[in-house]
């Protein structure tokens, strides 16, 4: 791995962008509370309606936690087997795990939940069960995708061990911290007996009514984060995340790169507005794209200024991410981290940035070559962790999740 030069002396394209201060913008709006015709009034001593009782169905043929719209709250939890687990373990493991995540999702305790009372708020409670290579060896070593491996390596990575690869991830979210916290809890005292925990890494995205559902998450620097991604229900997002074409176990499921992205905010917060949305080629505002439109709209690659440059620079992140193969595309639903002491200025914030795909190889690592060879928002953030894991199909109730592996 290339040794990083030290901050202050990396890509001196950033000083072109500091220094400007920011133009003031204003804007002022107001809102009308209305009632649709024919619709009954609400009693004013009505309760509002708990969000903690509803559910997702953890059975069914594709796993819960992919199309899911994004619960507020997420624990990425890797687990390593221990060394005598063989592939009978393993089905014992995933028969354990799947039986706790159903009764959770459902809103039930587990058998042998102690604290039964903390299950009873689900929140949309959802455990997504990822393979890594070492789970898939133990079972069946001819039976590993072949693009099930760690990533190739990247200039601008600085990976830490810790962060690294696992034999089994639990991706468990919610939008209740505390059901989060309680179903991780739950989950990894009855793996005890099997695996040991390697690393947890948790995040988060605003709380649950705090904006219309459908709306772009914004990240720690203050950028809306992931315009583009597919559409769940498309024909596009079928072909692009759930496409087939890997080892027979796995149809019906997908592949997960979790990326753990470490992200200098301070700074970030030296950079003017305009120099933000020339790093990024999109506005802060409501993440539109420089050329214009709406948040959603295609960026015109080929527009220039008066000056005639491109309005989209050679370094932005947009333009380094965009590619005219439509194979050549991820779904992300990623979440914010913040780990620092206001004290002493220790610690970490970021982005776990999870990204869904067909096959990473074919799709997710030429996005990142791109990225890595000139994106200027690499003098901002740092790849500090990063691993795969398949996502095996779904099961129907009585069923677990990985039969289709151990059980052929």
């Amino acid at each position: 791995m290339s040794e990083r030069r030290p901050l202050s002396d990396r890509f001196s394209r950033r000083g072109l962008l500091l220094g400007g201060a920011a133009a003031g913008i204003g804007a002022a709006g107001a809102t009308v509370a209305h009632r649709l015709v024919g619709e009954e009034p609400v009693p004013a001593n009505a309760a509002p309606p708990v969000h903690g009782t509803r559910t997702v169905a953890f059975h069914g043929p594709r796993q819960a936690g992919v199309e899911t719209p994004p619960q507020a709250h997420a624990c990425f939890v890797a687990l390593d087997l221990e060394s005598g687990v063989d592939a009978e373990g393993v089905g014992r493991l995933l028969r354990l795990l799947s039986d706790d995540a159903a009764r959770l999702g459902a809103g039930e305790a587990p058998l042998a939940d102690t604290e039964p009372e903390l299950a009873a708020v689900p929140a949309r409670l959802t455990t997504t069960f990822g393979f890594g290579p070492g789970l898939v060896e133990r079972v069946d070593p001819g039976a590993v995708p072949t693009w099930l491996a760690p990533l190739p390596e990247f200039d601008h990575d600085d990976l830490r061990p810790e962060w690294g690869q696992a034999d089994l991830l639990l991706q468990v979210c919610a939008d209740d911290p505390v059901t989060v916290s309680h179903a991780a809890r739950m989950l990894v005292k009855d793996a005890r007996a099997f695996a040991r925990v390697a690393w947890t890494q948790t995040g988060f995205r605003r709380a649950h009514g705090s904006q219309p559902d459908g709306t772009t998450m914004r990240n720690l620097m203050g950028q809306v984060d992931g315009s583009i991604n597919p559409r769940p229900g498309t024909d596009e997002f079928e072909r692009l995340v759930w496409g087939s074409g890997g080892p027979a176990w796995l149809d019906g499921g997908t592949s997960l790169v979790l990326r753990r992205i470490a992200t200098d905010l301070d700074t970030w917060d030296e950079l003017d507005r305009p120099g933000r949305e020339a790093v990024i080629g999109r506005r802060v505002a409501d993440g539109a794209p420089l050329t214009g439109g709406e948040e959603r709209d295609d960026v015109d690659l080929d527009a220039t200024d008066d000056s005639g440059l491109p309005v989209i620079p050679s370094f932005a992140h947009v333009r380094r991410a965009r590619t005219d193969d439509p194979g050549q595309r991820i779904f992300r639903r990623g979440y914010n981290y913040d780990l620092r002491d206001m004290l002493d200025g220790s610690g970490e914030a970021g982005l776990v940035f999870a990204s869904f795909q067909a096959d990473p190889v074919r799709q997710f690592v030429p996005i990142q070559q791109r990225l890595d060879e000139l994106d200027l928002l690499n003098e901002w953030v740092t790849a500090v962790g990063s691993a795969v894991f398949a996502i095996p199909p779904g099961c129907e109730e009585g069923d677990y999740v990985g039969r289709s592996l151990v059980e052929g």
